[in-house]
């Protein structure tokens, strides 16, 4: 099974890469082909469905839960396995096979629980644990109601969250603050106390603190697909994403595009920046690259 660190994913600016060359689409959800309505538009169903008909493959790479993403991927007719929790996580919807599973070490995620627990956090935090792909909180605090709502997913609250660590570890640990300061410190904080070779550290979305294994992120999910699935290379490749989770498959893709509601330094790292999801970026980007 394939691993590689985020450091041997990053290189110079891409060099043009002719659209013709492209083989693999690669889609984030969240913020990329589903927007407020958490639904995907007919323009860009219609985009995928024609990039699909040329024989372009179309996997989706989000960090959602494997089955709050499922409905997306089956919607799409996506037939590559979904990568889900930045790629922790790659199943077969078609045959239930899993590709990859690759968790948070066991003594580090009680490290992270011991950390948000701390009083400054404590009264902050949703703490979200996802093991077997089920998502384990504290409490059902606002923030995971809404959350939940928006997945698709009902969370189970258990109270402490070190019983469920004791035979189990966990695909993914989230953080969910609707303090958006709070959340840039706690990666700052995170990101010095953690090395990348011991913690994959990123956001999502502005609320959302993530942590996962440190061989896991989009980048290697989408290399994985290319390289060891489908016989491909990096200059075959074109991903679309929103957010700093989508840095590492951005920079991998040989045509790497930023939604126009990206974060600005997401932007600076894509060679073409899309409108933005409410105004169907993903599809204008896919016809302006793969239909013209």
């Amino acid at each position: 099974m394939y691993k590689a660190s985020a450091d041997n994913l990053t290189s110079p600016a891409h060099q043009a890469t002719p659209t013709q060359d492209i083989k693999l689409l690669v889609l984030d959800i969240d913020g990329t082909i589903a927007g407020e309505s958490n639904t995907l538009s007919i323009p860009v169903k219609e985009a995928i469905a024609a990039v699909q008909s040329l024989g372009i493959y179309v996997a989706i790479a989000t960090g959602r839960m494997y089955r709050s993403a499922l409905r997306f991927h089956q919607e799409i007719s996506s037939n590559l396995p979904l990568a889900a929790y930045q790629g922790a996580w790659i199943q077969d919807p078609t045959n239930q096979k899993i590709h990859r599973h690759l968790p948070v070490v066991r003594e580090i995620a009680y490290q992270l629980l011991d950390y948000f627990e701390q009083p400054e956090w404590r009264s902050l935090l949703s703490i979200h644990f996802y093991i077997n792909d089920q998502l384990y909180v504290r409490e059902l605090s606002k923030e995971t109601k809404i959350y939940a709502q928006r997945s698709g997913i009902t969370p189970i609250a258990v109270g402490d969250l070190r019983q469920i660590l004791t035979e189990h570890e966990p695909t993914k640990v989230l953080a969910l603050c609707d303090d958006t300061d709070a959340i840039d410190q706690l990666l700052g904080n995170l990101r010095r106390q953690y090395t990348p070779a011991e913690l994959y550290l990123t956001t999502s979305v502005a609320t959302f603190f993530e942590a996962t294994n440190p061989s896991v992120n989009k980048g290697t999910a989408v290399r994985y697909f290319a390289e060891e699935l489908l016989g491909l290379q990096r200059h075959n490749v074109m991903a679309i994403g929103d957010n700093f989770n989508d840095a590492e498959m951005l920079e991998y893709a040989g045509i790497g595009v930023a939604m126009g509601n990206a974060p600005i330094p997401v932007q600076a790292i894509a060679q073409w920046v899309a409108p933005s999801v409410e105004k169907d970026g993903a599809a204008v980007a896919i016809k302006k690259f793969l239909l013209s």
